[in-house]
Parts: C-alpha cells; structure tokens; sequence
C-alpha cells in the first residue's frame, strides 16, 4: 500500500509549473526552491555510488583532501551502464539513496549542496539537508535511457579502478528531477501522500 501511494504520486498529486535551473547551485537558488517543485537542470553535476561515497567519507576522516570540491555542487546517485558503439553513456538511472545516507551529512557539512536520487532519505539525513540549506532531487526511476539523453558530456574525475562506479562529471541539459527535501524541512513524499489520502 506504501509504496503504491508513493508511486502515484507523480499522477496524483498536482505539482508547481516546471522551471529550469542552471548548476552551480547557489544559496540565493536553494531558497527558491519548494518540495514539489518541477525542474530541469542544467550544468555540471558529479556521479558518486556507494563505493564513492565510502571511499570519500574515509579520506575526510583521515584528514585528507576530496579529489573533487563539494562546495555548491550536487551529486547523481547512479553507476552508469557501459555505453553503446557512438553513445557517450549508457542508461544512467538513479540509485537507491538511502543506500547513501551513512555518508551524507557529512559531505552536506563540506559544502554539498544538491543530490539526486530515488526514495526516501533517513530522518538525519533531512535534518542534515534543513541545516546545511542544501535540496534532495529525485529523478524518475524506469528512465534511465531518457535521462542519458540530457547528458552533453561525461568525464572520469576520480577513483577510476571503481568501474562503473568512478566518479564522473557529467555536464546536463535540462535533466529533469523533482524537489523532494527542500532547505526549509519540507517534504514531498509527506505532502503528497496526505492529499492522496485525501483526495481517495
């Protein structure tokens, strides 16, 4: 039953107008966004998986320097599939994030400010989100081959021997996600679920 409502959501539950927003996230830009929002973002964006993110919130412990900044960036959760003869990436759909949530808030306090996932976030990982006024996406799982088409460019930056799950900068046009945590504590999938309920 849960996870039906979640999934109805994105037919049920009017959301605000689509708008296109261009990357590097700034403070001025989280504020503005809402839980619900429709976006379409453009600019650079980092991948990171599980294994990314282990071996990143190891280095912080050990003191050492991130091979990519965090500052005002956000993060893709996705290992994407080798690409095809001509094509710069394979299906490239999100990830599980809370797969990711042992490591979150500790890149949100290094100056992540966005993450694009699927699913729910833990309850200190909102908290993290509210505190450090950063925004979690989620982009429609199933579309993986959809969502590579936004992908203009793709280039390893770091940890190469990880695969499939390296870290990648992929520069986007017009990915299209929608805001589920906002920086004020707000949350869709919450939201959602109480007018569906509702509206039954």
């Amino acid at each position: 039953m849960q996870a039906d409502i979640k999934h109805s959501l994105y037919e049920k539950v009017e959301i605000k107008m689509q708008r296109k927003v261009d990357l590097p996230l700034t403070n001025e830009k989280i504020i503005s966004l809402k839980a619900g929002d429709n976006l379409l973002l453009s600019g650079d964006i980092y991948t990171a998986r599980d294994m990314a993110h282990k071996r990143m919130y190891e280095m912080l412990e050990r003191g050492e320097k991130l091979p990519i900044t965090l500052e005002n960036q956000v993060i893709y959760y996705v290992g994407p599939t080798p690409a095809k003869p001509n094509a710069l990436i394979g299906s490239a759909g999100p990830t599980t994030s809370s797969r990711m949530d042992k490591y979150t808030p500790c890149l949100l306090n290094k100056g992540l400010k966005g993450m694009i996932g699927k699913g729910y976030r833990s309850r200190e990982v909102v908290g993290a989100i509210k505190e450090n006024k950063a925004v979690y996406f989620v982009a429609i799982g199933g579309l993986g081959a959809l969502i590579a088409k936004t992908i203009k460019s793709v280039e390893v930056v770091a940890f190469e021997d990880l695969g499939t799950e390296a870290i990648r900068k992929l520069t986007v046009k017009d990915f299209p996600v929608v805001v589920i945590n906002d920086a004020f504590g707000n949350d869709w999938y919450k939201e959602g679920q109480e007018r569906h309920l509702l509206n039954e």
